[in-house]
């Protein structure tokens, strides 16, 4: 198998995008790998939904929205967080302020950042917009370390931004408009596809970016205002995500290290990045029936890995995958079995939380599974929410992203031509 970054393989790949009109927005299918756009095809036309306040799922529904074990809080549509007519959702985070316990989404738009308190999720409120650094970009993506935002894009001169949380306390009359505290552009960088951020080291790693060869750029970012570059790793090329973990796992040789786990088009790569100057490869692994590398996240216990291939349904035409892999050796991780949905959508990004992990997967929504098998291979599908009834189709539309972090269990997903859905799944315990 080839292990040419897959980013310059994609040329000879067939993947026509249609033309897809979204109330008054018409905005391509969104396209993984940094800004790379194909040609167009006519398409299905989506129309954003109206804002709904609390309703249940009964009867396999939620209003007009197909659902199991996922009751609706409330969902705001673009058009009433910061969305100007022209543009589309994309990646989703969130915020406990850790004084006052309320919580907060963050989600980012081609325009800019909204933030919205959820606080009381069945009566959401628009607090504000940060406009995007440079230009509009249908690529957004933003983490947090203790009371700041750091937010990434791919549009040209964008650097990363830094939003002090604290503001949110009191907004007087919001909607407002934002301004970021710090702007960082060390070392030449100018776009990113992604960033992730190590919490309790305080660094971050800015993914798919015009430095570092496009793979990990580290930073800095323990005095949040004044972030600092600290390392590159490009020794596996591009690297389009990452989770990087404070490693307390099974793999005795490496406990107590700063570890990586990156999405490298073609490969799952292990990166040891405790010294920032001197990166060390652990491991590159593919894997039968690779297309797109895309995302990975580890579980609780970081003995097994969950990874999404973004291409693997449109190149092969089967049913959602999702690969488990054993990473009990962090030299030599093992792939050992494939969860298949029934659906034939997307997989894009997913995070687990108590057992279970939670996956935005583009035209089917929200699908969650349950995490007990794991260790056999197995995943189990154990509730939904379905953002995109209109389609099933293994095309860029519906699900961005998913949040399910906040300690109250509501659980936030943004739709790329919806806007942001406030969930309470109801799950087995």
């Amino acid at each position: 198998m080839s292990f040419l970054p897959r980013r310059m393989l994609l040329a000879a790949v067939s993947l026509a995008l249609p033309l897809v009109s979204v109330g008054a927005r018409a905005t391509q299918d969104v396209v993984p790998h940094g800004g790379r756009h194909h040609e167009e095809e006519p398409g299905v036309h989506f129309e954003e939904p109206e804002a709904l306040g609390p309703t249940p799922c009964q009867g396999g529904s939620a209003g007009p929205f197909p659902c199991s074990q996922v009751d609706l809080l409330s969902f705001l549509p673009l058009s009433s967080i910061g969305g100007d007519g022209t543009a589309h959702g994309n990646d989703v985070w969130g915020w406990t302020d850790p004084q006052t316990g309320r919580e907060y989404a963050l989600m980012g738009l081609t325009t800019g950042t909204a933030f919205v308190d959820i606080t009381n999720p069945e009566a959401p409120v628009y607090l504000g917009l940060l406009p995007t650094q440079t230009l509009p970009s249908p690529w957004r993506d933003l983490k947090v370390y203790k009371n700041y935002a750091f937010i990434v894009s791919e549009a040209p001169g964008h650097g990363m931004q830094v939003f002090d949380l604290k503001r949110l306390r009191k907004v007087n009359a919001p909607p407002v408009i934002f301004s970021a505290v710090a702007h960082y552009e060390d070392n030449g960088v100018s776009n990113s596809h992604n960033i992730a951020i190590n919490e309790e080291t305080g660094f971050a790693y800015l993914l798919g970016t015009n430095s570092c060869g496009g793979g990990l750029h580290m930073v800095d970012i323990r005095k949040p205002r004044s972030p600092r570059f600290a390392g590159c790793f490009g020794g596996d090329g591009y690297t389009h995500d990452a989770q990087c973990v404070s490693y307390r796992g099974p793999d005795g040789e490496h406990v107590g290290r700063e570890i990586c786990f990156a999405a490298n088009e073609d490969t799952l790569t292990v990166v040891d990045v405790t010294n920032k100057e001197t990166p060390l490869m652990l491991s590159r692994t593919t894997y039968q029936g690779v297309s797109y590398t895309h995302q990975c996240w580890t579980t609780e216990d970081q003995h097994f890995l969950l990874l999404d291939d973004e291409l693997d349904e449109r190149s092969f035409g089967h049913r959602t995958k999702t690969y488990i892999w054993d990473i009990v050796d962090l030299d030599a991780p093992r792939h050992i079995g494939t969860y298949q949905s029934k659906k034939k959508t997307i997989d894009h990004n997913q995070y687990i939380r108590d057992g279970f992990t939670y996956q935005a997967n583009y035209q089917s929504g929200l699908r969650i599974l349950d995490l007990s098998a794991v260790a056999g291979g197995r995943l189990r599908e154990v509730a939904f929410f379905d953002v995109l009834p209109e389609g099933n189709a293994a095309r860029f539309n519906g699900a961005w992203s998913v949040y399910p972090f906040f300690p109250s269990g509501v659980v936030i997903v943004s739709g790329i031509e919806q806007g942001l859905f406030i969930l309470q799944p109801r799950l087995p315990r």
